[in-house]
């Protein structure tokens, strides 16, 4: 098995030499050298060697024709994340420089991550993937190509992991192939997803092509050979291809158009490759005499390209015996586009002005990262995700001419937003085509849209309507956005409302106390600094109700089995006599504190000031909810202490020492408060840094300062305050990070 991974290399070498350009074949040799040390002795589910793997994936990299630290990192990409205990990023870098580094860091999943469950930790790392495409695009080249591999060797893996793999594959993948215009993929990986999503259907589609292809094998032929004589009496110097729709686009038309197989008009189509623009267009006359053509079947990508910078003349014709064929018209420079889109024009460092117009081409990209970073809800984020990747798309004009791209079924609202967002925001009334509209009128291609506003923007925005008739994630955010910054205290009555109806519905003997008390303590355990903030970010519609509530009832839960345990306990006692509570739930088995010289009592940590193994501590005897720990110059407890007839139940505590306890190897939580500089890519740094460190992020949120700042507020993963301090300093030193503060401001 070891063999075929060294005939890999061997053959991806000899590709290389063969493309005459100038690879690094020394560096791309000790990639796979240093890959395969790492990988010794793993193997997949195929019971192949692993190393066949980044080598497989390395090889189709190399046919988009992509640089040399492309081909190492795809040969690099699975060390960090399998091997961790033998290398990491930085020894990466050390050995095959920062950008290589960088690209395998993008492609290395947060495998520390600590969350709620799997689905979350799915859509975080694929927040970090899409962060680190938007600074460089080649981690999504190499990404498709390893997703590309795992498609075709999938048949190894449990048909439920097929399924899973296959739908995540044709619902991110597949259409982030056609945003990048790498139609070969694209193709290729939908074929494939639908192999696993519906086999049977796959192989009726299939059957029908075979069928229809040999029936109609004299048709093609003698159409290919009508338009090569045709041509060549023109003297056009030209390539003739023909083909038959993939089986997933005919398979689509047929189950979502409900047509028959019958009915689908370009099943036959040739491909016409010619030397310069204006020849395209003198084929298209060529064609267009010879055939009859179908109204409403000409498309014409060259003077309109598509956003992924397809480039062709479409035009479906009647053939002999009334079939109808299709017929793609495009230069040479259009075809290598149309099959490897973005990667076909990518020169990374090819001049500055290069590099403007490739940043210029991803635009999409950085809007998709700065609209979908914000979501908290993964359900929600990956709805936007594929709305905002899906290939249905439709084109519509500004009243100066310039051409706005949006997702099938955009309104004039996401119309109004793509312009600006100001423009959004001040939107009273649109016009389409001059004639006044509603503003949930749905967008069609070609038509002309002017957005109406108010002069001023005092006493004018968004509707909480709008965020159920919106289509795009940038709309919806920057609606949301609005009312958080305008809003916060209508947004407080409108989320403690829909929360309080819920929690009343659940519990309905609960004291008002209580229910507040529950609030702030599923508040600080998911991130929010008090309740107001929580109910603040359900009222701009940026975390739904139902999202939070199995964490209201976790909690409920938890104080129903300690009323019923203390009733039990102290019969003869009401609920707020009893100042001591059963185990309540940390991360760690055991406190580690020792109150009044008594070990092993049960304590929990404060929540405005989460105490670390170092600092100074004190103990405050609540009433039913055990004992807190504070800081010692924790506020609250300062304030505290010096309250008349409240000194019994501050108790001295202290924490156990190294040899009294396991309890002080355990993780604990910890609050920072990292100010940054506002720009794309520093979460990506921060969590980064935290993966380098073996650091869990517990929850994180960020919000944008002023003066082109932002403030990112987490809770980490932390053994003591040493541990703390090292985590501080190795933040600080990230380029955009200006500062790092303990706890939440």
């Amino acid at each position: 098995m070891e063999q075929m991974a060294h005939e890999g290399i061997d053959r991806l070498l000899d590709m290389l030499r063969a493309t005459g350009k100038k690879y690094d074949l020394d560096k791309i040799q000790k990639a796979y050298e240093y890959a395969a040390g790492l990988h010794a002795g793993q193997r997949r589910a195929s019971g192949e060697a692993y190393i066949t793997h980044p080598v497989a994936v390395a090889e189709i990299v190399a046919g988009l024709e992509l640089d040399t630290d492309s081909i190492c990192a795809a040969l690099l990409h699975d060390t960090v994340e399998d091997c961790g205990e033998k290398t990491n990023q930085k020894e990466i870098a050390k050995r095959f420089g920062s950008d290589v580094a960088m690209l395998v860091d993008g492609l290395t999943k947060i495998v520390t991550l600590q969350v709620a469950d799997k689905e979350e930790a799915h859509i975080e790392n694929l927040r970090k993937m899409l962060l680190a495409m938007s600074k460089d695009v080649r981690v999504i080249f190499i990404k498709l190509c390893d997703r590309l591999h795992n498609m075709r060797t999938l048949d190894a893996k449990p048909e439920a992991k097929q399924r899973l793999t296959a739908l995540e594959t044709m619902q991110v993948y597949a259409p982030l192939a056609h945003r990048l215009g790498m139609q070969k993929i694209k193709q290729e990986l939908e074929n494939l997803s639908l192999r696993y999503l519906d086999p049977i259907g796959y192989a009726e589609v299939q059957k029908h092509i075979e069928s229809k292809y040999g029936q109609n094998l004299d048709f093609i032929e003698s159409i290919r050979s009508m338009v090569n004589e045709k041509l060549k009496e023109s003297n056009i110097h030209f390539t003739l291809e023909g083909r038959i729709k993939t089986v997933y686009s005919i398979y689509k038309k047929m189950y979502n158009q409900n047509k028959s197989f019958d009915q689908i008009y370009d099943f036959y189509a040739m491909r016409i490759i010619v030397d310069t623009e204006l020849e395209c267009y003198t084929v298209l006359g060529i064609i267009h005499e010879m055939f009859k053509s179908v109204p409403g079947r000409f498309k014409d990508y060259i003077s309109l390209p598509k956003p992924n910078m397809y480039r062709s003349l479409h035009t479906t014709v009647i053939g002999r015996d009334g079939i109808p064929f299709e017929v793609q018209i495009r230069t040479w420079k259009m075809h290598h586009v149309a099959e490897y889109g973005i990667a076909a024009h990518w020169k990374y460092k090819s001049g500055a002005t290069s590099k403007e117009e490739m940043d210029k081409k991803l635009e999409w990209i950085a809007r998709l990262i700065e609209t979908e970073d914000g979501t908290r809800d993964p359900e929600e984020f990956m709805k936007a995700l594929k709305i905002d990747i899906s290939q249905d798309e439709v084109f519509v004009f500004t009243p100066k001419g310039d051409v706005r791209t949006l997702p099938q079924g955009a309104t004039v609202i996401d119309f109004a937003y793509a312009i600006h967002t100001e423009v959004g925001n001040r939107m009273i009334g649109a016009k389409i085509n001059g004639m006044i509209v509603p503003i949930d009128r749905v967008l069609n291609s070609g038509e002309i849209v002017e957005i109406l506003t108010a002069s001023s923007s005092a006493g004018h925005g968004p509707s909480r309507d709008w965020l159920s008739i919106v289509k795009t994630g940038e709309a919806r955010n920057k609606i949301r956005q609005w009312f958080k910054r305008e809003r916060r205290s209508e947004n407080i009555q409108v989320g403690h409302s829909a929360l309080d109806v819920e929690i009343r519905r659940l519990a309905p003997r609960l004291s008002d106390t209580k229910r507040q008390e529950l609030v702030n303590t599923v508040a600080q355990k998911n991130g929010y600094n008090t309740a107001d903030d929580l109910y603040n970010i359900i009222g701009y519609g940026e975390l739904p109700v139902s999202k939070i509530m199995p964490r209201i009832q976790e909690e409920l839960n938890a104080i129903q089995t300690e009323e019923q345990e203390e009733a039990t306990a102290h019969p003869d006692m009401t609920v707020d006599e009893v100042v001591t509570v059963p185990r309540p739930r940390h991360l760690k088995a055991n406190s580690g504190i020792v109150v009044d010289g008594a070990e092993g009592c049960v304590v929990k940590f404060a929540k405005c000031c989460n105490p670390l193994p170092g600092d100074e501590v004190v103990g405050f005897v609540t009433k039913g909810y055990g004992i807190s720990i504070h800081k010692k110059d924790c506020p609250n407890a300062v304030q505290g202490m010096s309250n008349p007839g409240m000194e019994d139940r501050w108790k001295q505590a202290h924490w156990e020492q190294d040899g009294d306890s396991e309890s002080t190897k355990s993780v604990y939580e910890a609050l920072l408060q990292v100010h940054t500089i506002d720009t794309v890519g520093v979460l990506a740094d921060i969590s980064g840094a935290l993966a380098d460190m073996k650091v869990s992020i517990l929850a994180i949120n960020s919000q944008k300062a002023s003066g082109g700042r932002a403030i990112m507020n987490l809770k980490i993963s932390c053994k003591n305050v040493d541990h703390y301090n090292s985590i501080v300093s190795r933040l600080r030193s990230l380029e955009n990070v200006v500062d790092v503060v303990r706890g939440f401001t």
